[in-house]
């Protein structure tokens, strides 16, 4: 136990007027940050979020070149915010000015790593589909959260309370070194040989054009993480605010797909291919701005790109980490990218894939 960190966030609390407040400990992600819900005498809730500033790796200034970023360490080179309290708080404030529902900030700490959050409860959809809720009145309103945000170009920075957090754009460099993880964790992972620096140039070559265009697309405001586990119901609010939305610190400006990949191509639920068609359908039918067939070929790229990036560097890293229930994720990940490489588009991918991760190592 660290007596430091423990003291800072009693003194925290007490500032705050919750110094009496029951604490309970929620379960926790692969993330360095850890949650309580907080019960208070009145019989409300709020909920404790505890993000230690050490815990993570640097994160990418504006302006930082390629290079700087890629020598600060992943967070930077990705364009992650290391579980940044000031990019949770202006994110949630933006999130509300456009009538979503993130939680209000009942009070915040940017300096030591804390914020107390309103608490939208535990209806994620992830536990309520199927048994509790049909899912595709759930994934309708997902989309529509989507169509809402963008709606409008996002600002370069977001603002709020005294806090300020740059909207950074999902860049091919970010794309890049997300994806690359795949290389890097998956033959440790399945047993392959490491890939040969031959192999390597052919990787990056055939996914240069998709990083390219996932760059020149990134436009709108993108929660990130955009999945049935960081979704919740809240069918007693109205429209798109039904849906509320969790985990979205490392929002960037990035390409209209980018955040149906996740919802629509969920690791760690199956998501059918009728259901995926149905809410591309709702999606493109709000933005007719959007050319279908071309939207539709970036939306199977990055979808690839992302499925790529999971295995890697979400499912087979934490697995060697001793995670060992990441394991049951990857057969659904294999099938969405199986899904992705069938688009002509993707022929040099599929080909790529075929000749040097054999089926046995698809697991």
């Amino acid at each position: 136990m660290n007596s430091d960190r423990d003291g800072r966030k009693a003194e925290f609390l007490k500032a705050a007027g919750l110094e009496h407040a029951r604490r309970e400990l929620l379960a926790g992600d692969a993330s360095t940050r850890a949650y309580e819900r907080l019960h208070l005498p009145g019989g409300s809730t709020v909920i404790f979020m505890d993000q230690p500033p050490a815990a993570e790796s640097a994160v990418c200034p504006p302006g930082a070149t390629n290079a700087e970023r890629m020598a600060m360490g992943y967070n930077a080179a990705a364009r992650l915010a290391a579980g940044s309290v000031a990019a949770f708080v202006t994110t949630a404030a933006y999130l509300r000015d456009h009538g979503l529902s993130a939680p209000q900030i009942v009070a915040h700490d940017i300096e030591a790593g804390l914020a107390v959050l309103e608490d939208l409860g535990d209806g994620l959809f992830a536990t309520l589909i199927p048994e509790v809720e049909p899912e595709a009145p759930l994934y309708e309103a997902a989309v529509d959260v989507q169509i809402q945000l963008q709606e409008q170009a996002p600002p370069d920075v977001l603002k709020t309370d005294g806090a300020a957090w740059p909207l950074l754009t999902y860049d091919a460099l970010a794309l890049k070194v997300g994806t690359d993880t795949f290389l890097e964790w998956w033959p440790k992972f399945s047993g392959l040989a490491e890939f040969t620096p031959e192999t390597v140039a052919e990787w990056d070559a055939l996914w240069a054009p998709v990083f390219a265009r996932g760059d020149a697309g990134a436009a709108v405001f993108t929660h990130r993480d955009f999945h049935a586990q960081n979704l919740l119901w809240l069918p007693k609010r109205a429209g798109a605010a039904r849906v509320g939305l969790l985990d979205f610190q490392d929002a960037l400006r990035a390409h209209p797909a980018w955040d149906l990949t996740h919802l629509l191509q969920d690791a760690r639920r199956d998501v059918s291919p009728e259901l995926e068609t149905a809410m591309l359908d709702r999606f493109l039918a709000a933005r007719p701005g959007l050319e279908r067939e071309a939207f539709i070929h970036d939306y199977r790229a990055l979808a690839a790109s992302n499925a790529a990036r999971i295995l890697g560097r979400v499912f087979a890293r934490q697995a060697l980490l001793g995670r060992r229930q990441y394991e049951a994720f990857m057969p659904r990940t294999w099938r969405y990218l199986e899904r992705n490489l069938t688009d002509p588009a993707l022929a040099g991918l599929k080909a790529w894939f075929d000749r040097h991760v054999p089926a046995q190592a698809r697991r």
